[in-house]
């Protein structure tokens, strides 16, 4: 039956068939194989599947044609981004790559607006896949496009800078070209990006849908007509999604838009705070005044999400200190746990960007990445102040807060 709360599909969705099942967790089967007693039916099904069909009719043959458990994790993300179908993959990049290869039927152009993630900014920038890529501005997608143009990627909100894109705009501009969406930093919780227009929207799983750091993923949710070529190009490529992983991105999921609206509320609190301190020179966060300048929030976003990012006036050297003074939070890339981790996009995530492109885009050297989680806002908070107020003490030449740090570390940094 049809569920038109978010909150409902994510703790149902993929679960519809468990009381016929007598069962009340997903099941996991983890065969390699499967047995056919008719080859003429397991010949149709190899060729079903091979050719991107969802499901076999007598024997899923392989399991890197098909998997009863990824299989159940695509049906019930797909319910959470209103898509015909979703294809999951084995990282986050997996996928990336899986639509980049899926697209080439159309041509092998891509327009593409930074910022993105620094693996997928990489990876179209590298020539890996022999794309044809122009970089645009939002704006100016529709001047971008060419007659072979496959493909519009963008992502919003944007990686690291939390800009927000206006999808419905791009897709505009874009005319019969798909338009991918990675929405990995939104989720289905706060951003459905087809109902805006995309043709996909794009996940790095290993995010906020597993939500507790202990698998690595990705996943598509798009039309069944795009599903089957990432299936097909799944299955030659072997970006497999492995039936554990599977099992805990669906655990996941009846929690996850408690876990995505427990968190924003810290996120914005952490904002504003951050925006008050000394050390501080700029956040980025959308909830923040002047943080979404197109009025996107609550007209294609539900909120301003968990993650954010803050520059700090000492730069490099401090934004180093701050990482190495933090007690309570991780100093980790990834996002999208349960605990908040914290990362330094110029030296970690966008370190193969080109430096000019960085610049170009505000990631400094004294940016921080900051992914709330959902312990209290006041512990998070005493944590970033004590190592933020150290960073202003050295700044200020206050002897008290040394603490073993030399009186250069932060010289010639702001």
């Amino acid at each position: 039956m049809p569920r038109e709360s978010i909150d409902t599909s994510c703790v149902h969705a993929g679960r519809d068939d468990f009381a016929r099942l007598g069962v009340h967790a997903p099941p996991i089967d983890l065969s390699s194989t499967y047995p056919m007693h008719d080859l003429a039916e397991g010949t149709h099904d190899f060729d079903a599947l091979a050719a991107g069909g969802a499901y076999p009719e007598h024997t899923a043959v392989y399991a890197r044609l098909h998997n009863p458990t990824v299989a159940r994790f695509e049906r019930a993300f797909a319910e959470l981004e209103g898509a015909e179908a979703a294809v999951a993959f084995g990282s986050g990049m997996a996928a990336v790559a899986a639509m980049l290869l899926a697209v080439t039927a159309r041509g092998r152009h891509v327009v593409a607006v930074r910022p993105l993630y620094g693996g997928t900014d990489h990876l179209l920038d590298s020539g890996l896949l022999a794309l044809d890529v122009t970089w645009a501005h939002a704006g100016a997608v529709r001047e971008a496009i060419r007659p072979d143009t496959a493909l519009v990627f963008i992502e919003t909100p944007a990686n690291p800078t939390c800009a927000l894109v206006d999808i419905a705009d791009v897709v505009r501009q874009a005319g019969d070209v798909p338009v991918v969406v990675d929405s990995t930093f939104a989720t289905p919780v706060l951003q459905r990006p087809l109902s805006l227009g995309a043709a996909a929207s794009l996940h790095s799983a290993t995010k906020f849908i597993g939500g507790h750091g202990d698998v690595v993923a990705g996943v598509i949710a798009t039309s069944e007509a795009m599903a089957r070529a990432l299936r097909q190009v799944r299955i030659v490529t072997g970006a497999l999604l492995h039936p554990m992983a599977a099992y805990f991105l669906h655990r996941g999921l009846p929690t996850l838009a408690v876990r995505v609206r427990a968190a924003q509320v810290g996120a914005s609190e952490i904002a504003r705070r951050l925006a008050r301190h000394p050390a501080v020179a700029t956040v980025h966060y959308p909830g923040l005044p002047g943080g979404d300048p197109s009025g996107l929030i609550g007209r294609q976003m539900a909120g301003a999400g968990t993650m954010l990012s803050f520059d700090l006036a000492g730069g490099y050297d401090a934004a180093a200190l701050v990482m190495q003074r933090l007690r309570l939070i991780t100093p980790a890339v990834s996002l999208g746990s349960t605990d908040t981790l914290i990362q330094h996009p110029a030296g970690l995530t966008h370190r193969l960007v080109p430096v000019h492109e960085r610049e170009a885009l505000g990631i400094t050297d004294g940016m921080l990445r900051l992914s709330v989680g959902i312990e209290g806002v006041e512990d998070l908070w005493d944590d970033l102040a004590q190592a933020l107020d150290e960073v202003s003490a050295l700044q200020s030449g206050d002897p008290s807060h040394d603490d073993g740090v030399p009186e250069d570390a932060l010289a010639g940094s702001a």
